[in-house]
């Protein structure tokens, strides 16, 4: 998964990341969305990792805990194969089991085939921030693509009464 990431790093305006990960930092990251019970599925050919997608906290303020942002990376031999394809749709079944109502994917605007593959998959564009990160030497759009997830927001979820969040949530 690092070496996957690192190439996107390097090569992609996907991550904002400028600099390839520590691996501890990749498993520090991967620690904390499982300790969140959020999914973190790999995809493999023959013990090869050939892709993987996650789903993290859309934002840390607590009124944001429904909804997920992910992220899904194929290695760079494998893209145009259908991992995305796999991945994606598994994604949004895990996440089903747990209490999100919302995923988010923030997409590089240049980025059609992701663009493709979510749409394919029910997101629909949410917006466009201009010109919000710069990486080999130009300025990138994000787009924000949105999808619901299970009953969405059609119902109120368990811990609503009162507003509030338990402290540490």
């Amino acid at each position: 998964m690092l070496d996957i990431y690192g190439y996107h790093i390097q090569h992609g305006l996907g991550p904002f990341d400028l600099e390839p990960l520590h691996p501890d930092e990749l498993k520090r990251r991967r620690k904390a969305m499982l300790k969140r019970r959020l999914p973190h599925l790999v995809a493999d050919l023959d013990g090869t990792v050939v892709g993987y997608a996650y789903a993290a906290p859309f934002r840390k303020r607590p009124a944001y805990r429904y909804t997920v942002e992910h992220s899904i990376y194929v290695h760079k031999d494998f893209r145009g194969m259908g991992i995305g394809r796999r991945l994606l749709p598994a994604l949004i079944a895990a996440l089903e089991q747990t209490k999100t109502r919302q995923m988010i994917a923030v997409v590089d605007s240049s980025n059609i085939p992701s663009r493709r593959l979510h749409e394919a998959c029910g997101f629909i564009e949410a917006g466009v921030l201009r010109s919000v990160g710069f990486k080999f030497g130009r300025w990138t759009d994000s787009v924000f693509l949105q999808r619901p997830v299970g009953a969405a927001d059609g119902r109120l979820p368990d811990d609503h009464l009162g507003g509030t969040v338990p402290a540490g949530e």
